[in-house]
């Protein structure tokens, strides 16, 4: 790869200057030779034309800079490519930039929760003062092997696949990031495999148990609507969290949603039913929260539980099963897996596809239900 500075010509008398990353070419379908370059503007604008002192002086100043810029461009390229480590971030407690990966997370709670938890095992097996210069594959294998074979529970029992998969999974995007940021010269992660995915039970309520739970009395009012609209929306607890009613749209017969997914980050155009638009309230202000006063938290969690016992309801039904509840609703009431997919944010079919594995598992039941009929 070739660095150089380059310049443009303003209309204003200066020079806007950047830098040219020039990576070679290729070959496209149509046999055309494509370049390809990357760009780093400086913010810097030299005078094309100086004719003052302090107009030289300040050329100068720049000239000096750029040079400077240019050097560490070179020499963080030539890093990378024969592994030569950045000498003072190289230094740093790989448990402290986990910790700090950790504390960014704080406002997705489930997602804190699990790096949080992460950070606890890695606190057992990574000792408080290995730095980034200790880091190399065999560390990476050492750790996957921690979670494979020693990581425990708090009670003491062997992890899930899916908790192996989740911890790993964070320990790997703290190296992805570290190998980003330039506190290690090798992307590590991409040298040790993850865990499978083990299919997770998906507890989801029938139509009749959620008939049943809107009509029995929920001791958190805001909760009750909350559950009932992700049900009919299919919307994560995150983003009915967040939700503000600049982000509610009512059309002529029908109402939206306009949100960025917190957890995809993607912007998403969602419709929701009438009943859906009722459970929200009267419009507020634009910059007030749909539905003030929920949170997450041991006490809300636990009033979903004992909710559904006072609805007969004996299964153990968290606020996601309500998006679980969604999908499931719509598959069986016709709606196509692709639009479902669509609804609920989904960057995989495949994803969707495991909520179709339990309609089809319910329409193998249904054949079943008719009487044995004697001939």
């Amino acid at each position: 790869m070739n660095i150089t500075l380059k310049k443009k010509k303003l209309q204003n008398g200066k020079f806007s200057l950047y830098l040219e990353y020039y990576k070679g070419s290729t070959i496209d379908a149509n046999g055309k030779r494509i370049h390809l370059r990357d760009f780093e503007y400086l913010k810097l604008y030299p005078f094309q034309d100086p004719k003052t002192v302090s107009e030289k002086k300040e050329n100068k100043e720049i000239e000096i800079l750029t040079e400077q810029i240019l050097s560490i461009r070179k020499a963080e390229y030539f890093q990378g490519k024969f592994d030569i480590k950045n000498s003072t971030k190289s230094k740093r407690l790989f448990l402290d930039f986990f910790l700090e990966k950790t504390e960014e997370k704080i406002d997705s709670p489930k997602n804190y929760g699990n790096w949080t938890a992460t950070f606890l095992h890695l606190k057992k097996c990574i000792s408080s003062n290995l730095t980034f210069d200790e880091v190399d594959e065999n560390f990476t294998k050492r750790i996957r092997l921690y979670f494979e074979k020693e990581a425990k529970t708090k009670s003491n029992t062997s992890l899930s696949l899916n908790s192996k998969y989740s911890y790993f999974n964070k320990f790997k995007a703290a190296l992805r990031a570290a190998f980003d940021e330039g506190y290690i010269s090798f992307n590590y992660a991409s040298k040790v495999k993850s865990f499978e995915q083990a299919e997770s039970q998906r507890e989801y309520l029938t139509f009749s148990e959620l008939q049943k739970l809107a009509q029995t009395d929920c001791k958190y009012e805001v909760l009750k609507r909350a559950f009932l609209f992700s049900c009919l929306s299919g919307l994560r607890w995150s983003d009915i969290n967040t939700m503000i009613w600049s982000e509610v749209r009512d059309e002529e017969n029908t109402s939206r949603v306009n949100f960025r997914q917190e957890k995809t980050d993607g912007v998403e155009y969602l419709y929701i039913s009438n009943q859906a638009r009722e459970l929200l309230g009267e419009r507020e202000s634009p910059s007030d929260r749909v539905f003030v006063g929920l949170k997450y938290s041991a006490v809300y969690n636990n009033e979903i539980v004992r909710w559904c016992n006072r609805a007969g309801i004996s299964k153990h039904i968290t606020f996601h099963s309500a998006r679980h509840t969604n999908a499931v609703l719509l598959l069986e009431n016709g709606a196509d897996i692709y639009t479902v997919s669509k609804r609920l944010g989904h960057k995989e079919i495949r994803t969707t596809a495991i909520y179709a594995k339990i309609v089809d598992q319910k329409m193998r039941e249904a054949s079943n239900l008719i009487p044995t009929i004697t001939f």
